[in-house]
């Protein structure tokens, strides 16, 4: 049987060249290679540098315009769009042996630099909102503001153990590594509010097709994980918007408010209802409303309709 998945790939790629986007591989250093799609460079769109750029990061279990490619659609008009693979996802990989959130980030800044990109809003999801913050952290004149989903600035050992005992997984890699159809289907489930009834072999095929890399991506999760006894929440100068699903059952609603109240007057917090961890994905029309509500937010002067 055909694999769907792998059919449906370079029909989203084609979807984002005709949005204005392109894919380029940028050596972020020797043996360090970033995929990130960015603005198409043409007298069309010779306008870009004069458009905010916004970033998007991806979670652990699709590449950039698999996770983001409704929100890349909606935005791309108004908005100089930015959506890179982080590394070991997609197309981007590195010889590097460290797998911390600050390599991430590290990585990423230096690939958006070789794209001219000096001040952008990053959106992140899940796990590409730890890796926003470490960025904002690192890049403060880079970052301009964060817009994080579904999760804050750091997964904990306290908050690592609360969730898989909740969800029923010794670790986080079993969780978000799934080795089955059956395992992918329940990630994916667990992740929704209401997961549609989709053919076995969609699980099989996406299975076969996302989640390559296994061994380095066991180590990006386990690097993940900050000790309890070094955390200590930071402070950022960046305003923080945070967007979760109402029914999240990975990080719940409680993580979300907690981390609002611990970021203070500096932060939004906006819950969309009937929707879980990925609810971007879940309900893209829903979330891409708030999203440019945030951004126009950001940039009064507004490109945003």
């Amino acid at each position: 049987m055909v694999n769907t998945v792998k059919i449906y790939k370079p029909l989203l790629r084609a979807t984002m060249r005709l949005a204005g986007l392109r894919s380029e591989k940028i050596e972020v250093e020797p043996g360090t290679v970033m995929n990130i799609w960015a603005p198409t460079r043409s007298k069309k769109n010779a306008n870009n540098s004069k458009k905010p750029a916004v970033v998007f990061l991806h979670g652990f279990v699709a590449d950039g315009i698999l996770t983001w490619q409704f929100q890349v659609l909606a935005l791309a008009r108004d908005y100089a769009v930015y959506v890179p693979d982080l590394l070991f996802f997609g197309g981007s990989s590195t010889g590097d042996g460290r797998r911390t959130v600050g390599f991430q980030a590290e990585c990423l800044a230096r690939g958006l630099a070789k794209l001219g990109v000096q001040q952008c809003t990053v959106v992140g999801f899940s796990y590409g909102a730890v890796v926003a913050f470490r960025l904002a952290e690192l890049q403060p004149e880079l970052v301009e503001s964060v817009v994080a989903t579904c999760s804050g600035p750091v997964v904990t050992e306290s908050l690592t153990r609360e969730c898989l005992e909740r969800l029923g997984f010794p670790t986080w890699s079993e969780f978000l590594l799934p080795d089955s159809a059956s395992a992918l289907k329940k990630l994916l489930e667990i992740g929704s509010f209401h997961f549609p009834r989709l053919p076995k072999c969609v699980f099989k095929h996406a299975l076969e097709v996302m989640f390559d890399y296994r061994k380095e991506r066991v180590e990006l999760l386990e690097a993940m994980v900050t000790p309890d006894e070094d955390f200590a929440f930071p402070r950022y100068p960046q305003k923080v918007h945070l967007v979760w699903g109402e029914n999240d059952r990975i990080f719940p609603l409680e993580v979300a408010q907690s981390l609002k109240e611990n970021l203070g007057d500096n932060a939004t917090l906006v819950c969309i209802e009937k929707a879980g961890h990925i609810v971007a994905v879940e309900r893209p029309f829903v979330y891409n409303k708030c999203l440019k509500k945030i951004l126009a937010s950001i940039y009064k002067a507004g490109h945003t309709k």
